[in-house]
């Protein structure tokens, strides 16, 4: 692609400023400075920002704001601004092909291959601006042409990238655009005015986007309420609380064999197949994946006593969804030839220690406890009984009512001192 951007870029004059313009810089810097301290949300940040300019006599029709981002399923989140609407449009882009093939398709796209190929350091931002309407018009992105076809007669684009390297545990930078639907488009003082404050801009979103990144991470590998609340200050080794849980066990059956006799790869398809079927049926009903461990999962459903018995039914309805998932999963993957897996399910209901357990300078936010060893100690009796999901007997005096439970006796349970009754949860079949 030729540089075409060059030809069309924003006269080079941004640093000779008239005493108006000059005071309109100021003040947006000083406000934005002050958000960023703040920690403002970036989208009710770009959504002032937008106002402000249109305040200064910037004559905005249309802002965009968007970011790559440091997510096991987001690959990005963006900000628009739309001069008729009354709230800004977030958007979110999960990662995959599709949201790599609108980024490389876009002026983001095309400006970020510029910077990668550009060894000046002095002017890392690179920026194009395209006239959308007249005899200058240039619409070489599809964006461009929707752009035009609703009206719009300017556009104008900057990517202001982050850390001397790109290091992503800032996040790797804003794209922005601004569009206009006047007739004779931005003028050269509009321009230069967008380009003075996208910087200062750039670093308040930039505390924002750290403040995200931080906390979906901690949420994708400690869970959503232990990610919370390492994140708001609970990191001290040996700070635990005692609460009231149903706690939830599963295993894959007979993992070693199919470790044994399938490549890595397809095993680790396969593990993830059947963890997001499990997953899937506790996001609604609230329960918490504490960890994945090898080919097992634990989890709780935390409750007062004012709520056990509602929460009691929604674990339960969570391991019905979860086993008729599964079934559903292996009868697709027997169809397309791939291999299949049962998986065994516990749950017991107790008091168990949650919050910070380990070494000084390496911690598990988890659970700990009797109730934590018993429900592993159930599980391990499912294919001996053959069946696939087991409750404890505190669990089914809570439910049992409302459920086709089935009494299978009392059992040991390994360095459980009293044998334990235990039920069986009637499925579609007792397999």
């Amino acid at each position: 692609m030729s540089d075409t951007s060059r030809s069309l870029r924003v006269p080079s004059r941004p640093l000779s400023f008239d005493g108006a313009l000059e005071r309109q810089i100021v003040e947006l810097h000083t406000w934005v400075v002050r958000e960023g301290i703040r920690g403002a949300a970036a989208d009710r940040l770009f959504d002032s920002l937008c106002q402000r300019f249109v305040n200064a006599g910037v004559p905005l029709w249309r802002a965009f704001a968007g970011m790559p981002t440091l997510h096991p399923q987001w690959g990005g989140y963006s900000y628009t601004w739309r001069r008729d609407l009354d709230t800004i449009e977030p958007g979110q882009f999960g990662r995959g092909y599709e949201y790599e093939q609108i980024l490389e398709n876009s002026p983001f796209g095309y400006l970020i291959r510029e910077m990668e190929n550009s060894a000046r350091e002095e002017d890392p931002w690179l920026y194009l601006r395209r006239r959308l309407a007249g005899p200058e018009a240039k619409l070489d992105f599809p964006i461009l042409k929707e752009l035009a076809a609703a009206g719009a007669s300017d556009y104008f684009a900057e990517v202001v990238q982050f850390g001397a390297d790109g290091d992503p545990s800032y996040g790797t930078g804003i794209g922005y655009s601004f569009a206009t639907d006047r007739a004779s488009g931005f003028s050269d003082d509009h321009l230069v005015l967008l380009r003075a404050v996208l910087p200062a801009v750039s670093l308040a979103m930039m505390t924002h986007a750290g403040h995200t990144i931080a906390s979906g991470l901690l949420g994708a590998y400690l869970g959503g309420d232990a990610g919370r609340r390492v994140h708001a200050g609970a990191v001290e080794r040996g700070s635990v609380e005692s609460i009231l849980a149903v706690v939830w066990y599963a295993d894959i059956r007979g993992f070693t064999a199919i470790a044994d006799t399938t490549p890595g790869l397809i095993v680790i398809e396969l593990i993830n197949a059947i963890f997001e079927t499990l997953a899937a049926s506790l996001r609604a009903r609230g329960g918490q994946v504490l960890k994945f461990l090898g080919d097992g999962m634990l989890a709780t459903f935390p409750f007062v006593d004012a709520t056990r018995d509602a929460t009691c039914s929604q674990a339960l309805d969570a391991a019905v969804e979860a086993m008729a998932g599964l079934d559903r999963l292996n009868v697709v993957r027997q169809q397309a030839g791939k291999p299949i897996a049962a998986v065994d399910l516990a749950l017991h209901l107790g008091e168990v220690l949650y919050g910070n357990v380990g070494a000084v300078d390496r911690l598990d936010f988890t659970v700990i406890g009797p109730a934590v060893n018993e429900v592993s100690r159930i599980e391990t009796l499912c294919e001996p009984l053959g069946r696939k999901v087991l409750l404890s007997a505190e669990l089914a005096a809570v439910v049992g009512d409302r459920r086709r439970l089935e009494p299978l006796g009392y059992h040991n349970l390994r360095g459980v001192r009293d044998r334990r009754e235990i039920y069986g949860l009637v499925l579609g079949s007792k397999a």
